[in-house]
């Protein structure tokens, strides 16, 4: 399973998101749920550094599958549009019962 923990702070407003797991829907290589999750977040990282002022502290493991993204300080609008579109694919994923045996998709308040 992938767990998916997106933090949010007072406001709301998301600042960050940690992924961890595999998610087994099949064998390495040949899994769309993992394929779908990565190319979520990692495009997600890549426009925020591409298209916001924003910077971000990144901590990776690619053999235990963990990406932690920490938006330092006050996400920008544009930020907070591409991280809100992130969970909106990540949600609908987890809301699909093909595949919602395969992520967990937390909130927690930093």
């Amino acid at each position: 399973m992938v767990d998916i923990i997106i933090y949010k702070n007072e406001q709301n407003e998301c600042v960050g998101f940690e992924t961890s797991g595999h998610a087994g829907f099949a064998e390495a290589g040949q899994d769309i749920v993992c394929a779908a999750v990565s190319i979520l977040i990692i495009n997600t990282i890549n426009a925020i550094e591409a298209f916001t002022k924003n910077e971000t502290m990144l901590d990776t493991d690619d053999g235990r599958g963990i990406i932690r993204c920490r938006i330092k300080g006050q996400p920008a609008k544009e930020t907070t549009l591409l991280l809100e579109t992130m969970i909106l694919g990540l949600q609908t994923m987890v809301d699909d019962e093909n595949y919602e045996e395969y992520i967990d998709l937390t909130f927690e308040e930093v």
